[in-house]
């Protein structure tokens, strides 16, 4: 199909905008997809592809093209998006940015691969991590550091950082990422992208590579909330008779409310959020973001999640114990790398982990199995699990006064890469306002809102109670549509 629309253009369409033009077929799904393969191949230097295969995506999108010929109106026909490495595929290897699972292939795909192709999207490929998920800078994974667009020097967060980086640089108009601690949320405000986390069982999990099971959640980033309503409708519903955490809850389309007034609107503001140790530069962007949705017609109310500080040590014991669980099964066994050489079983396990798991995920599989040993049990992980479920009320308590509450994404805009590899403690330290609503398995969403030091994009955090995507979807969609910031892209893309 040959196109009306100048093919330099396509990448600075938003999903909503391609949907339509391969609707009215300006646009053909074979050349979007053609277009966005060329450009992962000019900027594959910032490291967000793990895998591609152009005869697969374009396959893909020939089928896109003959159901679009048979009027099918699918709104996300032929879009193309790349899913986070942590989702299994059959047509693309899977790794979760790991060396134990190099040249892995699944039988299967993961649910929410398999709803968003249902739905018609075009897979461009699998896009690099932190292995097993487990990072909040992109550096841990096996297959190198990715890099942040805004500037090649800093990293693009993590654990998501390719996804965040792939939409940043309009490689792709949409990824899918994973959320156990604020993966999606975090690398969406280092990259200055829109992402959000539904509530936890939303989406399936069925088929993700699990770090921490009762954490871990499925949610879209693209560069506006238009875009993840659109997405998000698609790949969220029940998948109970495979995911037992899944909610047996209809999907929703989150499209419908996106322009509903926000007058009188209560935005919360924990006091927590906004202490010592939070950048000025990022204060000073949430504020003026919070001052544009008092204009819009939206209230500041002062709130407190008391327990804020304690999300951390809770989370890093929490999330190791069930990593350590969930990755006993990568023995070298039945799939997977396996060590060369070795006396017996025993062997062939300590030898096999030793060669293929990087250090952040040894450490974590160390501190989760010793959290969960005899005698330590009940002082660590049981505690742990109270104080959690402490932390959930927090937000119940909080709810009563506001209907979303808003604060900074993380302390800081993203770091230079290197910065915090010898310090595990610095970078768990960069979680402390995502953490909560993850523990308390709360939607959560990053919206760019402006820029701090170096130019680097800052995040505002939305937080709503259960279930209330369609309403942090509304407010950020209000937001985007008076300011710019989403539009925003860096330079040289």
């Amino acid at each position: 199909m040959s196109s009306t629309i100048s093919a330099t253009h396509i990448h600075n369409f938003s999903v909503a905008e391609l949907s339509q033009k391969l609707q009215s077929r300006q646009l053909g799904a074979v050349e979007v997809a053609q277009h966005f393969l060329d450009r992962n191949e000019q900027f594959k230097d910032l490291n967000c592809l793990l895998s591609f295969d152009p005869k697969t995506t374009l396959d893909q999108a020939q089928l896109a093209q003959n159901r679009l010929d048979q009027k099918d109106t699918n709104f996300l026909l032929g879009v193309p998006l790349a899913h986070k490495d942590i989702f299994v595929t059959k047509d693309f290897p899977t790794t979760a940015g790991s060396k134990i699972l190099e040249g892995y292939r699944s039988p299967f795909d993961a649910t929410v691969v398999q709803k968003l192709a249902d739905a018609g999207m075009v897979n461009l490929g699998k896009l690099n991590c932190d292995e097993f998920a487990m990072g909040s800078a992109n550096e841990n994974s096996a297959y190198g550091a990715v890099k942040n667009p805004w500037d090649i020097t800093k990293v693009p967060g993590g654990s998501s950082g390719a996804s965040a980086a792939m939409v940043a640089a309009r490689l792709a108009p949409a990824v899918t990422g994973t959320d156990t601690g604020g993966s999606i949320r975090q690398p969406a405000a280092f990259c200055g992208i829109t992402g959000i986390k539904p509530t936890y069982g939303r989406a399936s999990r069925y088929g993700m590579v699990a770090f921490a099971s009762s954490l871990d959640q499925a949610g879209p980033m693209a560069r506006s909330a238009e875009d993840c309503a659109l997405i998000l409708s698609a790949m969220c519903g029940p998948d109970t008779a495979r995911d037992s955490t899944s909610l047996d809850i209809p999907a929703e389309n989150y499209s419908i409310n996106l322009n509903q007034s926000i007058e009188g609107l209560r935005i919360g503001l924990p006091k927590e959020f906004f202490g010592e140790g939070l950048s000025p530069d990022v204060r000073q962007a949430v504020d003026a973001a919070l001052y544009e949705l008092t204009q819009l017609g939206a209230k500041l109310v002062p709130i407190s999640l008391p327990r804020t500080e304690l999300s951390i040590p809770v989370y890093y014991i929490i999330a190791p114990a069930e990593a350590s669980s969930n990755l006993s099964r990568f023995d070298g066994v039945k799939f997977g790398q396996r060590a060369k050489d070795f006396a017996d079983l025993n062997d062939m396990y300590q030898k096999t982990r030793t060669e293929f798991f990087g250090e952040e995920v040894k450490r974590r599989i160390m501190v989760g199995t010793y959290v969960l040993s005899h005698g330590y049990y009940d002082a660590y992980y049981l505690q742990a699990q109270k104080i959690r479920r402490l932390i959930a009320q927090d937000f119940q308590d909080a709810f009563k006064q506001c209907d979303v509450i808003a604060g900074p994404v993380a302390p800081s805009v993203a770091w230079s890469l290197g910065d915090k590899n010898n310090d595990p403690v610095a970078n768990y330290l960069a979680d402390i306002f995502t953490l909560p609503a993850s523990l308390a398995g709360l939607p959560g969403m990053s919206i760019p809102v402006g820029f701090g030091a170096g130019q680097m994009p800052v995040g505002m955090q939305l937080i709503g109670n259960y279930l209330q995507e369609s309403r942090l979807l509304n407010v950020a969609h209000r937001f985007q549509t008076a300011t710019d910031f989403h539009l925003q892209a860096p330079k040289g893309y």
